[in-house]
């Protein structure tokens, strides 16, 4: 007699949405949320900083760009540590990382003692992303993957608000207590994560399923308490398992030769116009007579927006892939041209910035679970290490730009021009990768399962979808 089978690829594809998944969701989205509060900290404390230390504005260039620049090392290296140790244990260590070199930097008395702090800061936050987008996607039922993902990813674009309304709360409390809340946070969080985060079920049983069986069969009466699991019971996986380590090689194999540089093009170009935006709006506010009050709450309107744009992407993403991504891209570039048009009255500089935020931000969620979609389990992790690592070189751009174009004397409307270009750039790439993308997935849909030789056009069709086989027991 053959034994009971479960099959954990269908098992988490086919699942219905139930507590386990989202209470994941929930606590992800807390994850973010710290995630984007700490990195609009600096921004927020630049005019408090600057009064503090006497200095140039433009001298926070550097600093602005410290933290990006920690997130190209971090995020490819750490998402291939996650691909090798799970990710779970790498999501607590990079959440570690920059909750306490984020409280260090409260007691920072130097521009570069900053950055360096912000820098190693970076590689805790890139670190922690593509683990913990990676372990939405391997517990997210196929149909709502994406959906899911930029749900938690909003969490970024929630917390970056936060730094706007503690500001505006509290005012005499200075640049240093930006960076307290900011440390103090993750580090508590940690010790949650610690208890509630479970391991990817997919992720282990590509690893060691043997000897992971006690810890699978735990994760999977809480996805599906329904089922019944005998001593008997083995698990299995469709998706392809290869005893080596994960090389960066594998993200150009199996149709993805030009599917990856060019995900890592859009990366860059929305991150150059996103960190361009997010590091000086509020400067640039202020320098158009804007108290700091109406500084703070109107660049707060740029991630209201893109939390709206998210929700709006992500109810697409499932059924068109890139599409509404391309779409969001493109007009993103004259609605942030626009914001920058002299005269404007207040009211109208925050409906531009919101509509900035709904599209740019949204574009920014989209590509997030595109790199969920896109690849398998086993170079999950990897592929958006690399994605978020590549993009943050924009996030360096961005900041350095802006402090350059500001040291020239540019006037406003001039300034905000600057990010609409690679926002262009962007549009006509992603029009490029959504031809390429209907390519290799036979239509707009997205499948994180990588076309191999092994894989027939049948089971990427249709075939069987029963969840158990050999007397295993059936999905409801």
């Amino acid at each position: 007699m053959e034994r009971p089978t479960i099959d954990v690829t269908r098992l988490v594809d086919e699942q219905r949405i139930g507590s386990f998944t989202i209470r994941l969701v929930f606590l992800s989205f807390v994850i973010m949320l710290t995630d984007g509060y700490d990195l609009l900290a600096a921004s927020y404390g630049a005019p408090a900083l600057i009064t503090a230390w006497h200095v140039n504005p433009a001298a926070l260039g550097p600093v602005f760009s410290a933290s990006p620049l920690g997130m190209v090392l971090g995020s490819p290296l750490l998402g291939w540590l996650g691909d090798r140790i799970g990710r779970r244990r790498t999501v607590i260590l990079g959440t570690l990382i920059y909750g306490v070199f984020t409280l260090l930097c409260a007691g920072a008395t130097s521009i570069p003692e900053l950055m360096v702090l912000r820098f190693i800061t970076g590689i805790g936050l890139g670190g922690m992303l593509p683990n913990i987008t990676a372990l939405n996607a391997e517990f997210a039922p196929k149909r709502v993957r994406a959906t899911l993902v930029v749900l938690m990813f909003m969490g970024v674009t929630a917390g970056s608000t936060l730094p706007a309304l503690v500001v505006a709360a509290l005012p005499h409390y200075g640049w240093q207590g930006l960076y307290i809340i900011g440390g103090v946070a993750p580090l508590i969080l940690s010790v949650v994560l610690f208890f509630w985060l479970p391991e990817s079920l997919k992720c282990l049983s590509l690893k060691d399923p043997k000897h992971a069986r006690a810890r699978m069969e735990k994760i999977i009466r809480r996805v599906r308490p329904d089922l019944t699991i005998s001593p008997e019971t083995e698990f299995v996986s469709t998706e392809t398992r290869r005893a080596s380590s994960v090389p960066v090689a594998e993200l150009f194999q199996d149709g993805l030769h030009w599917i990856t540089p060019l995900l890592w093009l859009l990366f860059a170009m929305n991150l150059t116009a996103n960190y361009f935006l997010y590091s000086w709006m509020p400067l640039l506010f202020r320098a158009e007579g804007f108290s700091s009050s109406q500084a703070a709450l109107t660049t707060a309107c740029y991630y209201v927006g893109g939390v709206i744009g998210g929700l709006t992407v992500s109810r697409f993403i499932d059924r068109r892939g890139l599409v509404p991504v391309a779409l969001f891209f493109a007009a993103g570039c004259p609605l942030v041209a626009c914001v920058g048009l002299p005269g404007l009255p207040q009211v109208a500089v925050m409906v531009f910035v919101f509509l900035s935020g709904f599209c740019v931000l949204g574009v920014q969620l989209g590509l997030n679970a595109t790199t969920a979609l896109i690849y398998p389990t086993r170079i999950r992790a990897t592929g958006a290490g690399w994605s978020f690592g590549i993009g943050r070189l924009g996030g360096i751009v961005g900041p350095m730009l802006g402090a350059w174009l500001i040291a020239m004397k540019l006037p406003t409307y001039e300034l905000f021009i600057a990010p609409a270009v690679p926002l262009v750039v962007g549009a006509l790439a992603c029009f490029v990768l959504v031809r390429l993308c209907r390519q290799r997935f036979h239509g707009d849909q997205l499948n994180d399962a990588a076309l191999s030789p092994q894989t027939s056009q049948t089971e990427l069709r249709g075939g069987d979808t029963s969840l158990a086989t050999s007397g295993g027991p059936a999905r409801n």
